[in-house]
């Protein structure tokens, strides 16, 4: 830190108890009344360095010949600050520092201590000090604009606040490893002119480490709130980047707001801390400035610090507007948040449930219109292929399979009621489920944990699923869960029926390419020396194949059985004809099976014939899969 010496003499002043007093050996004949403090004094160092003090000494003389008494209710800095300009007064050494010169500086503007009333006086020798060392210096800087704070309007007035912040600004802008300073000032090793660091004066010939950009967050958190605004302010004039303000806005609110720091180890928790957390009320009004303050633009802050803020703004009751504010701001990157991240406790008393599914359902409103703003996936843009195979992890994806995460999870809440569970689940457009596992999963879990829902309303649940949209395994599972509606189980089975065909059929067109292709890979391995590795992959392969195709044949038998079994009940209750020409088109007419072009013509249009005609029997796939294991054993 840098200092500086001003005055000869030794300290010549004694306290006792709430008195100062002048040691020279010479009565004083004036006293200064500052606050609660009082200084004995002598006139002629005072009155020839002072105008106010040359002016008060002068009244006081006039009014009372027997003592002067002279008092100073609203200098800068109070008794504190006097007793430093005292000591100037009689040139005592004193030794200025960051850590007072402003309150000399304020208090001198105060007193009046001008050149006018002596060369070299404390105003001039202030604001050089300010000037050459203390405003050159981070550090220093930092901290005559903290003691500011403690001086002000005067601060402001001299323009001292903005001197400094102005200063913390380049600094904070520049690249800190052109120049070296801020290396020496963080309590790292001191610098050679040559760039080296040294030991003692002697050069090891290290390299200093290179700092980011986030060095000075921690110093300027710090400050208060309303001068750290103005910093923040400055900084943003001068074209320091978004992500780097945010970056420090993050910082300074996890200094202030306890409940930011609840997943943080207890040592980096205590380490950010202050003391004691500031009242809720404040902490209220701290939270509602910092939402102001962040830049608006997407990812600029993590989601995982919005969502903090948003909690701790539901837990302090901040404004509407506020907590709207943040669940915008989430909205638009909701994509990048975690299922943990939305599992915000209900901290109101009126609503029931544990989780505040209200406030999910408005951040995920929020994405879906700053998706459709911004041109996102429509059902137009994405194709029967895509919505069967692998889906792209495109933004809308991601957050159907989050949302989807977040209904399992709330589902056992017996309290969440049947319409708001309805209204979160299909708020998620149609196209962003390439797959309905997650919600099938859902939903069994909610009829699970509400028994005692009607069969209507079950059904109503159900719909929310696409049975074309759930994958073999989750077929397998919902044709064997007695929770769901007899319609919602026929519907499975029979989508199941076709993507085993569907998948049969294409493993028949593989197997016709590999006898075709057999003879090729045969003949290529015995045209090299030793070569049966390319028949001996070729026969292993087949017998895989095989394996798999048996699996299958005997999956779409048992599923034929239960299919039977269903038609028969269903004829007995009278719901479908008697014939058996029709009954397969009674229960796609009963059941209202939506099926995909993809899906009916990939078996060599044994499928789509069905679903034209109506009328293939089961016997007749029967006699169909004895012919094509006869193949299989040829092969």
């Amino acid at each position: 830190m840098a200092s500086m010496k001003l005055g000869s003499k030794t300290d010549a002043f004694q306290k006792q108890g709430q008195a100062w007093f002048c040691t020279t050996g010479l009565p004083s004949d004036v006293v200064v009344e500052v606050g609660e403090m009082s200084f004995h004094l002598h006139k002629f160092p005072l009155l020839s360095r002072s105008g106010v003090l040359e002016r008060l000494i002068a009244e006081a003389s006039n009014e009372d010949e027997d003592g002067c008494v002279v008092q100073l209710p609203d200098i800068p800095g109070g008794p504190k600050a006097f007793e430093l300009v005292a000591k100037f007064c009689y040139g005592v050494k004193l030794e200025l520092s960051a850590s007072n010169v402003v309150y000399l500086r304020c208090a001198a503007e105060h007193l009046e201590m001008t050149e006018e009333y002596g060369e070299g006086n404390l105003i001039a020798q202030a604001e050089l000090f300010l000037n050459q060392a203390v405003l050159r210096s981070w550090k220093d800087s930092l901290k005559a604009l903290q003691t500011c704070e403690d001086l002000l309007p005067h601060a402001d007035d001299l323009q001292i606040v903005k001197r400094c912040i102005e200063s913390l600004a380049m600094k904070a802008s520049t690249d800190p490893n052109l120049f070296g300073w801020p290396i020496m000032e963080h309590g790292g090793p001191m610098q050679s002119p040559g760039g080296s660091v040294l030991w003692n004066g002697i050069s090891t010939g290290a390299r200093p480490r290179n700092l980011n950009s986030d060095w000075w967050y921690d110093d300027v958190s710090n400050l208060s709130l309303p001068t750290y605004k103005k910093l923040i302010s400055v900084m943003e004039s001068r074209g320091i980047k978004p992500e780097i303000i945010a970056g420090s806005l993050t910082s300074y609110a996890k200094r202030y707001l306890p409940g930011l720091n609840r997943r943080q180890s207890v040592n980096e928790s205590s380490s950010r801390s202050l003391g004691a957390p500031p009242p809720e009320e404040e902490q209220k009004l701290f939270l509602e400035e910092i939402d102001r303050l962040l830049p608006i633009q997407k990812g600029l802050t993590s989601t995982k610090f919005l969502f903090g803020l948003l909690r701790t703004a539901l837990i302090l009751r901040a404004s509407p507007a506020c907590i709207s504010n943040l669940e915008r701001r989430i909205g638009m990157q909701l994509d990048q948040a975690t299922l943990e991240d939305l599992l915000m406790p209900n901290f109101s008393y009126t609503m029931e449930t544990l989780y505040n599914v209200e406030c999910v359902q408005r951040i995920l409103e929020h994405f879906l219109t700053m998706d459709q703003a911004t041109g996102g996936a429509s059902p137009c843009s994405i194709d029967d292929g895509q919505l069967m195979g692998s889906p792209s992890l495109t933004p809308i994806t991601m957050v159907a399979k989050l949302i989807d995460g977040y209904l399992a999870e709330v589902a056992p809440d017996i309290n969440l009621k049947l319409p708001k569970f309805q209204s979160l689940a299909g708020a998620v457009p149609e196209y962003g489920r390439p797959l309905d596992d997650g919600l099938y999963r859902a939903i069994d879990i909610y009829l699970k944990s509400h028994p005692w829902l009607a069969d209507s309303e079950k059904e109503e649940l159900c719909r929310l699923m696409d049975c074309q949209k759930l994958s073999l395994e989750a077929c397998t599972h919902a044709a064997q869960n007695e929770r769901l509606p007899l319609r919602v189980i026929v519907q499975v089975l029979f989508f199941e029926q076709l993507q085993l065909r569907t998948s049969i059929a294409g493993c028949f067109l593989v197997s016709d390419n590999l006898e075709g292709s057999r003879q090729l890979r045969s003949g290529f391995a015995g045209s090299n020396e030793g070569g049966g590795g390319g028949w001996s992959t070729a026969v292993r392969e087949n017998q895989v194949l095989k394996v798999g195709m048996d699996n299958m044949r005997m999956r779409v038998s048992e599923l034929e059985k239960e299919c039977t079994n269903m038609r028969q009940e269903i004829e007995k209750i009278g719901h479908v004809a008697k014939t058996s020409s029709s009954a397969w088109g009674s229960v796609s007419k009963t059941f209202g099976f939506k099926l995909k072009s993809q899906m009916c013509s990939a078996q060599e249009g044994s499928v789509s014939n069905q679903n034209k005609n109506g009328n293939i029997k089961i016997e007749k796939v029967k006699e169909k899969q004895g012919k094509q294991k006869k193949k299989v054993a040829t092969d």
